[in-house]
């Protein structure tokens, strides 16, 4: 976040809704707030191709699904700035390259740092995967709630979005897919 948009712009956002940004318990939400922001909108700064980092030693005979699910997803949409969060599944069958599983993490983490859409933090996860690793085949999952929803507007508490990219194999293959989206189900895998 560029030092353009300051504490000092914060001082007169809480003017502006009717508070007084010199009150003992303001005093310090500028800077908190400029803070906060910095890291909300840290994704702009990472490049996928960083975080993607292949290994060829472990996947030259594996050619199947590597999914990890439930990364967890904090992010604002762009129209109101309003928090969305929740969870992604990331999968992909390799083609003789693999990446720390970690590295998923990091890549949604990285473009949920942005401001956001739903949709097109979604297919960001899954191009990225397929440019740099240039596995067979990705899938990517995300399930969020959307406080623009929930707090404005329509005020429906508790609504999820889900969204999916299916890129490369998973396209026409459909018993791919369906196992894909078997391992990506909120309830698979519950012991």
């Amino acid at each position: 976040m560029s030092d353009e948009f300051n504490e000092n712009d914060w001082r007169r956002f809480l003017k502006s809704v009717g508070e007084d940004p010199d009150r003992p318990g303001l005093l310090e939400t500028p800077h908190r707030v400029s803070k906060a922001w910095k890291h909300w909108t840290s994704g702009y700064e990472q490049n996928p191709a960083d975080v993607l980092k292949a290994f060829e030693d472990g996947a030259e005979e594996y050619n199947e699904l590597i999914v990890v699910r439930n990364i967890p997803v904090y992010s604002h949409c762009e129209h109101h700035l309003a928090p969305f969060f929740g969870k992604a599944t990331v999968g992909y069958m390799p083609d003789g390259k693999i990446v720390g599983l970690s590295k998923l993490t990091r890549l949604v983490d990285g473009f949920a740092k942005r401001l956001q859409v739903q949709e097109r933090l979604t297919i960001q996860v899954a191009n990225a995967l397929m440019e740099h690793l240039q596995p067979k085949a990705v899938g990517v999952v995300i399930r969020c709630r959307h406080l623009c929803m929930e707090s404005r507007g329509i005020k429906t508490a508790g609504e999820e979005t889900v969204t999916s990219a299916m890129l490369g194999e998973l396209q026409p293959n459909l018993a791919m897919r369906t196992e894909f989206l078997d391992l990506a189900r909120e309830d698979a895998g519950r012991w």
